[in-house]
């Protein structure tokens, strides 16, 4: 059974891989809603796209591994995993990272699950899938994170990490360009978070040079630079994509951009303190070496919405709620959401949210 039949315009299937933007190299789990009942309201780990699928009425789209029959994908399929990378470990290993394991997922192994789905859905044929994929949202990201995340924890020069990215472009590129060979006619490719806000890295890369932060925001400038040559390279590949199959809408997502506002001004946003952790140990940024979220003596505090980071890895839902709204407004997206699609729950959201709606949805 395929999904629904949407009102033209409108995403309703969403069935490509999105991950967190960062996940702790020892990162094992699912990367979809997870939360611990002990933890106060509002700590539910709940990424960007949960917040804009809730924002515009839409259902949250399953795990892949969670389903058994057609009947469970009507809505879309989520194939995100923890710790997953754009990148195969052999690229690591070849380069000089031992730590990346050999069943590390990866891009080329969700696109493979993504086939599979296609054949559970379309058992007539790929072609039978062309009318669904052609009225299907496809998130196809954040990706990338993962693949800095254990170099930059395992001491990897940061000279070496830099090389990897036209690799990691090429790689989502090429699964965009599979996709749209599949069908795909509208893809949303969000870029990398700013790094450099995260506490774990401004605990790791603790320096005394005020030089290395930024004055506006206390983040790692360096860092914060890493992630914008990243997304740079990711906004020429997709011009390219779009010069290569002008019938096909490509957006855009500005995590960076979106994020920078509440790390600039936080108290926009309702959180005292941006750089910090709610769950995890002590030091200026709630974390330590020798407690963590989970694990050790460590602390959470009263309410995650106050915070933007929920472990010192991921933002808390307030975060996301906010770069959602960034996104839906339209003007952290290129081009902007609002004059890309005729759905109206996309048009009449980002031409009427304000910033009040993160505390009341």
């Amino acid at each position: 059974m395929t999904p629904t039949r949407p009102r033209p315009g409108c995403p309703t299937a969403r069935p490509i891989s999105t991950k967190p933007p960062v996940d702790p190299p020892t990162a094992a789990s699912s990367s979809t809603s997870s939360v611990r009942h002990d933890h106060p309201p509002g700590s539910i780990y709940r990424p960007a796209r949960a917040s804009s699928a809730e924002a515009l009425g839409l259902p949250f789209v399953p795990p892949y591994m969670s389903g058994r029959s057609a009947e469970d994908f009507t809505g879309g399929a989520n194939f995100a995993v923890g710790g997953a990378t754009a990148l195969s470990p052999d690229f690591f290993w070849e380069n000089g990272v031992p730590a990346f394991r050999a069943d590390t997922v990866h891009l080329d192994m969700e696109m493979a699950w993504f086939r599979d789905l296609l054949g559970l859905l379309c058992p007539g044929g790929v072609a039978d899938c062309m009318d669904m994929m052609s009225k299907s949202l496809f998130l196809v990201g954040e990706i990338g994170g993962n693949d800095y995340n254990l170099p930059l924890f395992y001491g990897v020069p940061f000279e070496k990490i830099h090389t990897f990215t036209p690799s990691i472009i090429a790689k989502i590129s090429s699964t965009i360009a599979e996709l749209v060979e599949l069908g795909a006619k509208t893809l949303l490719v969000p870029g990398n978070l700013p790094i450099g806000c995260i506490p774990a890295y401004l605990t790791t890369y603790m320096s005394d040079k005020m030089e290395d932060y930024e004055p506006e925001t206390g983040c790692i400038r360096w860092m914060n630079e890493f992630s914008q040559y990243h997304n740079k390279l990711i906004v020429d590949e997709l011009e390219n994509l779009r010069k290569l199959h002008p019938g096909v809408v490509i957006i855009y997502a500005d995590y960076y951009g979106a994020a920078m506002e509440i790390f600039s001004s936080p108290e926009q946003f309702g959180i005292e303190d941006p750089l910090m952790a709610c769950c995890g140990g002590g030091g200026p940024y709630g974390v330590s070496a020798t407690a963590g979220c989970g694990h050790g003596d460590y602390k959470v505090c009263d309410d995650p919405q106050e915070y933007a980071s929920w472990d010192g890895f991921h933002p808390t839902e307030a975060t996301y709620k906010g770069i959602a709204n960034g996104l839906l407004r339209g003007s952290y997206t290129q081009p902007p959401i609002s004059t890309t699609s005729s759905c109206p729950q996309t048009t009449e959201l980002a031409s009427s949210l304000e910033y009040k709606v993160l505390y009341d949805m």
